[in-house]
Parts: C-alpha cells; sequence; structure tokens
C-alpha cells in the first residue's frame, strides 16, 4: 500500500520474491532468492531488459550445460546472478510486475497530482 508517511512502499510481490522503492533513497529495492539489490530507477529497467533479453528459447531446447545457467552481471552495483530458467521466468514476472506498479503510479501521478492510497 501507498502511505506517504511511509518511506518503503511495495511495488510487487510473489512468491519468489519482491521489489520495494525507498522515497529517501530514491531506490528500488529488488529480494530474490538469497540476494537484495539496491537499484536507481533507470538502472533497475536497464536489469529488467538484460533478464529480458536471456534467449529462455535457447535454454530449453539446448542440450548442452552452457545452457543450464545464465550469469547476469552488474559492474556498476557488483553482483552476479547465476539462475536457472525456472528462476529467469519467475524473475521476469517479479521485474514486470513491479515495472507495471511503477509506471501506474507515475500515470496516476501525472494525472492527479499529489495522491494517497490507503
Amino acid at each position: 500500500m501507498y502511505k506517504k508517511e511511509n518511506h518503503i512502499h511495495e511495488l510487487y510481490t510473489t512468491p519468489k520474491g519482491s521489489v520495494h522503492q525507498c522515497d529517501l533513497t530514491d531506490k528500488i529495492y529488488l529480494t530474490f532468492k538469497d540476494s537484495v539489490l539496491a537499484f536507481k530507477i533507470q538502472d533497475f529497467l536497464m536489469f529488467r531488459r538484460k533478464v529480458h533479453a536471456v534467449d529462455i528459447h535457447e535454454m530449453i531446447f539446448n542440450l548442452s550445460d552452457k545452457y543450464d545457467f545464465e550469469v547476469i552481471e552488474s559492474q556498476q552495483y557488483q553482483f552476479s546472478l547465476k539462475l536457472t530458467l525456472c528462476d529467469i521466468i519467475q524473475l521476469r514476472e517479479l521485474l514486470d510486475g513491479a515495472r507495471f506498479t511503477i509506471e501506474m503510479y507515475s500515470m496516476l501521478h501525472e494525472v492527479l497530482g499529489d495522491f494517497e492510497i490507503a
């Protein structure tokens, strides 16, 4: 729920992780598997694009061990995630839900100005 007096807002949650936004730090916090990652909004959207760039079709049909995992790294934020096909699909769902919520809040803010959802 979005409340002005609370600085942390849940954007999207699945059984595998969650995404929150902090108004004080202007960061998006992604909790997935055993990792908690913090991004600026533009970096979060770039990370989402990187996850969507993974060729899941190749991972499904290529029998080589090379395609069992995909490693997604960020030099700027100094993390590396080793993801299976299932992890990538679950992470995509989480990132897409958070992106939808961000866009919805942005649109509501443009139309309504400051608002509060309780």
